[in-house]
């Protein structure tokens, strides 16, 4: 019997906000145990939640950016579940009435492309975390760090049109683009601000009916989805054949061992016991900003990557590679708006100097004048990244180190075809064996050129008037 898969992904984003969701603590990342908390992120009694507009902003741009429905009105709810870093005992989240619905996004896959369907889109804040270090009274110390308690959470989750591990991953990774591009998350999966649990479960091929799925957690990268995908799959459909049923629970990726292990038994909506929180009003999204931001959305990564296409003649695949980032795109385009003759060109250096690029090390003007410089033979490509690299260590303009330091090619055909007589002249015995047959001495002959002019001549130019020379 033949197996397929079905896969629907929960996606966690951080919202890049100043301030939490209902307080006005910071929401920055790395700050030591407990600083960013006050009464109302810490559930002190008595305190009551304010919302944060920013927040709302960042997630109707997401929805707009995915075509998901904005609703007008929206409710926070309590989901109520103990754990030791949540401090309430409850989480205020969205739940019969999110911020956003029905969306979409499209990948790319070998085959072509392939929409996959976003159910829903709300609203929800952050639990703290838990420390397992040192020992307290012989046994092993759990420690609360509260400072990620209301850090404001996106939850985007997608309906289950995934087949395989390879288009869950392609999923992620364009909604991480779309996310990051909009600038209301980094996209940082090891600082958690991108966070993916994935509901994966299999049928015999042609049954309509969804099988038993399983909740997977504790995935860092992409990569890690993939794996903890294809792991699982393969450990659903050997215990069905085997004789096994499937049980719904959550499970945890172990990376280094490669398996996924048990965690706990699925909870259903109604473990939680929602209610709509008392302490705050429904969100009601006016229309009016609804457009208002629709005007804010920029050109997204597969609509970038279709124009750098069509306008530039790049392959997909360079154009993929440009748009990973929106600044390298602008900087691309930037460095073409100074000589715009070889966008292909321009696009390997981009790429190739990208690093230096995101840490606003490189001006757009040092690329082109590199290229530009390159294919009018100015310099040769071993000089054009040296000047590249000083440009970058300086801060200097590439054409000044350029004359300073003597790396202008010599082109001029006039000045090389006395080189190439003199050349010629000194080694007579070698020139009657080229004109004899020994075509592998032209080689010779431009390392001779390339000694005498110390190594500045064109080495193209230089084969051209030996070839002509030689006859």
């Amino acid at each position: 019997m033949e197996f397929e898969a079905v896969i629907g992904l929960e996606v966690h984003a951080q919202l890049s906000t100043g301030s939490k969701i209902f307080c006005a603590c910071s929401a920055a990342f790395g700050a030591p145990p407990n600083e960013n908390t006050c009464p109302v992120c810490t559930g002190m009694p008595g305190v009551l939640p304010v919302l944060n507009r920013r927040v709302v902003e960042f997630a109707v741009r997401t929805a707009l950016a995915t075509s998901c429905a904005v609703r007008k009105k929206s409710v926070f709810a309590r989901k109520n579940y103990f754990y030791p870093d949540l401090p309430k005992a409850y989480q205020i989240s969205q739940y019969e009435l999110p911020l956003a619905l029905a969306g979409h996004i499209d990948i790319e896959l070998e085959g072509g492309a392939k929409r996959i369907g976003i159910t829903r889109i709300h609203l929800e804040e952050d639990a703290g975390k838990l420390v397992h270090e040192g020992e307290f009274a012989g046994a092993q110390a759990s420690l609360a760090d509260l400072n990620r308690c209301s850090v404001p959470l996106m939850e985007i989750v997608s309906e289950p049109d995934m087949r395989t591990p390879e288009e869950a991953g392609e999923y992620l990774r364009r909604l991480r683009d779309i996310l990051v591009y909009l600038e209301v998350c980094d996209g940082n999966m090891e600082e958690g601000s991108f966070r993916c649990d994935a509901n994966v479960s299999v049928r015999p091929m042609g049954q309509k009916e969804f099988g038993t799925r399983a909740e997977l957690k504790n995935m860092n990268s992409f990569r890690n989805v993939e794996k903890a995908l294809e792991h699982e799959i393969r450990r659903q459909i050997e215990r069905i054949e085997d004789g096994g049923k499937v049980v719904q629970e959550t499970r945890l990726w172990d990376a280094a061992a490669g398996v996924t292990v048990p965690m706990r038994g699925k909870e259903e909506a109604h473990d939680y016991r929602y209610f709509p929180d008392p302490d705050l009003l429904p969100l009601i999204v006016e229309e009016a900003w609804v457009e208002e931001l629709r005007q804010t959305i920029p050109e997204l990564p597969g609509e970038k990557v279709a124009r750098l296409v069509d306008a530039y003649g790049l392959s997909r695949y360079d154009a993929g590679l440009l748009s990973s980032s929106r600044a390298l795109a602008d900087f691309f385009e930037e460095s073409l708006a100074v000589f715009g003759d070889n966008p292909k060109v321009t696009a390997n250096e981009c790429v190739h100097w990208k690093e230096a690029i995101a840490a606003g090390k490189i001006s757009p003007e040092t690329i082109a004048h590199a290229v530009e410089d390159r294919e009018k033979g100015t310099i040769s490509a071993t000089a054009s990244k040296k000047l590249v690299e000083l440009a970058i260590e300086t801060g200097r303009p590439i054409r000044e180190i350029r004359d300073e330091k003597g790396l202008t090619q010599v082109s001029d055909t006039g000045a090389l075809e006395e080189t190439v007589s003199k050349v010629l002249a000194a080694n007579p015995k070698e020139v009657e064996s080229y004109r004899g047959g020994k075509a592998g001495l032209l080689s010779f002959f431009v390392g001779q050129v390339m000694k005498e002019t110390r190594g500045k001549a064109n080495p193209r130019i230089v084969q051209e008037v030996l070839k002509k020379t030689l006859g």
